[in-house]
């Protein structure tokens, strides 16, 4: 088997790499934020050659760029815990967790991704991704009969959700987690009642 056959297989080689990469990337932008990211200092934490890093991903920008490209390639889906007020509940967790780290990789991710066109563009379309995936949540409510079909999945996802990307990102305010879990209930508390519905 050539090395060219060996990268192209699932888990080869090039996957290999790219992994360790995005992990390197990950890592350093949570410790130095995007002014300090530097393909040597990836090279270096990574044990894969800067030559290959820089043929691969030219810069620190296609560096973060691919790592919000690989979230959409990845397995992710919303728990499912039987009730809608469960799944929210697990959903903000999630949310929080990643939040809330210190330091948090998610925070550093979306602060960089302001940096350039690019990135933001792939944040967007890494958001875009989570939102759409997490819709799950409410398509399993509807079938189960806890929310109308009418439901917006989107607007009660939102609902469920901004707060924490707003107190956590935008205020730089500590929250507790108690309180994830109170605005997922009462999201659930609110498409339960038909106020999340389209006709609203």
């Amino acid at each position: 088997m050539t090395d060219a056959e060996r990268a192209s297989r699932p888990g080869g080689r090039t996957a290999r790499v790219r992994a360790d990469v995005l992990a390197a990337v990950e890592a350093e932008l949570a410790e130095q934020g995007y002014d300090g990211l530097t393909i040597d200092a990836i090279a270096a934490r990574s044990g894969v050659h800067r030559t290959t890093v820089y043929r691969r991903w030219k810069t620190v920008a296609g560096l973060l760029v691919d790592l919000l490209r690989a979230g959409l390639d990845d397995s992710w889906e919303p728990a499912d815990t039987g009730s809608l007020e469960g799944d929210l509940i697990s959903l903000n967790r999630e949310v929080y967790a990643a939040l809330a780290a210190r330091p948090s990789v998610t925070q550093a991710v979306i602060a960089a991704s302001f940096r350039t066109p690019e990135a933001a563009e792939a944040l967007t379309a890494f958001w875009s991704d989570r939102y759409s995936r997490s819709e799950a949540v409410v398509r399993r409510a509807i079938a189960r009969g806890e929310l109308p079909s009418t439901t917006n999945a989107h607007q009660l996802l939102m609902t469920a959700t901004g707060p924490i990307y707003h107190q956590l990102v935008l205020l730089r305010q500590p929250m507790p987690r108690a309180t994830a879990d109170h605005y997922a209930r009462a999201a659930a508390a609110v498409g339960m009642s038909g106020l999340g519905s389209r006709h609203a």
